[in-house]
């Protein structure tokens, strides 16, 4: 019986192919949005990631996230590094100048300012230079994505000379760093010589990072800091990550766009492959009365719909994944500010899960009519 419900799927080929696109057009549209919103949420957190060295974050009680804070002072550094099970607590500047290039090209970028003495946040990936160069006067180290938006047709190599807020700074080392939220190229230097390249403040100490003496319960230590000063708060890396995202997700319009998009893409893979498979079955129906009529049980009939469906499902849904695969991987060589987008496997499983629900309702769309079908209507001119 399952070589018959085969035969009488692929027997009409167009119909075979317009189920097949449909769900693989909608597991595609499905898996493409969910992917390039999680790669965009995963980029509002780029910076937290590209610092697992300290286990705490501290900053200012009322910060929301990473791209907004207020600046701590000299004190508060003091009132951490003062707490038991602190085996460690460093400087981390973050800001926001703009510097332009000898020929006149200029950018806002992200700009990380370092402990001095322990250069705590360090790049990890390296590809030009070394941290230590950092230590040279006027030092900076650009990630690859900023250098070639600055010199577009140079090779990796360093000694340029920029300026930042009136201040020279010389590039002493290329990094690889993860794709910031909004593509701004990002430079590393030590914290003194951050706080020159901004503007005046009073203040410029962004974060606190800390390193808790081994054995120290984290959440406590957290508790702990947070009762040296009604202003302060700290957390764990990863639970700032997730804070950093959730306000993302409340307090801008992405998650409905590409929640819409996920929608529109679930209604018409429905829809299409629903109303396509309904056909199908109805022009077969003399085919399902004749087994019928030799004694075929409803039962039987029933699992050969499902056959149908799951073979047009598991053949829509590879295709569509393998669309979207292959659209990342060419796209991830056109450009370096679409690096990071990738097709996650948390997405694959749950648009196959979407599609198990397409298909199962196109099927059940189908299975009423043939349940309720009449042996004699084979017999029937």
């Amino acid at each position: 019986m399952n070589f018959v419900a085969l035969k009488m799927l692929l027997g009409d080929r167009s119909k075979f192919l317009g189920l097949v696109f449909s769900i693989a057009f909608a597991s595609f549209l499905m898996a493409h949005q969910a992917s390039i919103f999680s790669g965009l949420m995963n980029r509002t957190r780029s910076q937290i990631r590209d610092i697992p060295d300290a286990d705490l974050w501290v900053m200012d009680k009322e910060t929301q996230y990473i791209d907004e804070v207020a600046a701590l002072t000299t004190n508060d550094l003091y009132r951490v590094r003062g707490v038991s099970g602190v085996e460690w607590a460093v400087r981390l500047f973050k800001g926001n100048p703009r510097v332009r290039a000898a020929d006149g090209r200029f950018r806002t970028i992200i700009l990380m300012g370092l402990d001095d003495e322990t250069l705590v946040g360090a790049p990890r990936r390296m590809l030009v230079g070394r941290i230590e160069d950092l230590r040279q006067p006027d030092a900076v180290i650009i990630d690859r994505a900023g250098f070639y938006f600055f010199f577009p047709k140079a090779p990796l190599s360093v000694g340029q000379v920029m300026e930042m807020n009136d201040r020279r700074v010389t590039i002493v080392g290329i990094c690889e760093a993860s794709a910031p939220f909004a593509t701004f190229p990002v430079m590393f230097t030590r914290y003194s010589q951050a706080v020159n390249y901004v503007g005046r403040e009073r203040n410029h100490l962004s974060f606190i990072l800390v390193k808790a003496a081994a054995g120290v319960d984290i959440p406590d230590l957290c508790r702990r800091i947070g009762e040296t000063s009604p202003k302060l708060k700290a957390m764990t890396g990863e639970a700032f990550e997730w804070e950093t995202i959730g306000y993302y997700i409340r307090n801008t319009g992405i998650p409905v766009n590409f929640g819409i998009t996920v929608l529109i893409a679930l209604v018409v893979g429905t829809v299409v492959a629903g109303q396509t498979f309904y056909i199908f079955t109805i022009e077969n129906l003399k085919q399902f009365g004749a087994l019928k009529a030799i004694g075929v049980t409803n039962p039987r009939i029933v699992g050969m719909i499902l056959l149908q469906a799951a073979v047009v499902g598991i053949i829509g849904y590879a295709l569509g994944m393998a669309m979207c695969a292959a659209f990342f991987d060419l796209t991830r060589d056109a450009a370096i500010q679409l690096r990071g987008f990738i097709l996650l496997w948390q997405v694959a499983m749950g648009t196959g899960g979407v599609v198990f629900f397409i298909v199962l309702l196109a099927s059940l769309l189908s299975i009423r009519k043939v349940l309720f079908l009449e042996p004699a209507i084979v017999f029937r001119g």
